[in-house]
């Protein structure tokens, strides 16, 4: 029950990173609440097969924790990424003279 909780509380970090961060244009609507989910249910179980109790409330905190920090870096480096890549192919078609329309 508590994994269900964690993966909740994963999208719901998902769903504010998504719309706190500039650049959401150039992702898909779930991708980043896709990741946190994931992410923080893996913390979750990496942290139990570690020792720490589900009961206690440094997991939470924990896992919550890295889940915030690693969807907001991820974030920043897709959108940059995607900003870069979209950049490229624009003066690419340029310099290929490709017709252009007015």
């Amino acid at each position: 029950m508590e994994l269900l909780f964690v993966a909740l509380g994963g999208a719901l970090i998902g769903l504010i990173v998504r719309y706190s961060l500039p650049g959401r244009a150039t992702q898909g609507v779930v991708l980043i609440p896709a990741f946190a989910t994931g992410l923080a249910s893996v913390v979750w179980v990496a942290l139990t097969w570690l020792g720490m109790k589900w009961d206690g409330g440094w997991i939470w905190w924990v896992t919550f924790a890295i889940t915030a920090a690693v969807t907001v870096g991820v974030d920043l480096l897709l959108t940059r990424q995607r900003q870069q890549g979209d950049t490229a192919l624009l003066h690419t078609l340029m310099r290929s003279g490709a017709p252009r329309t007015s």
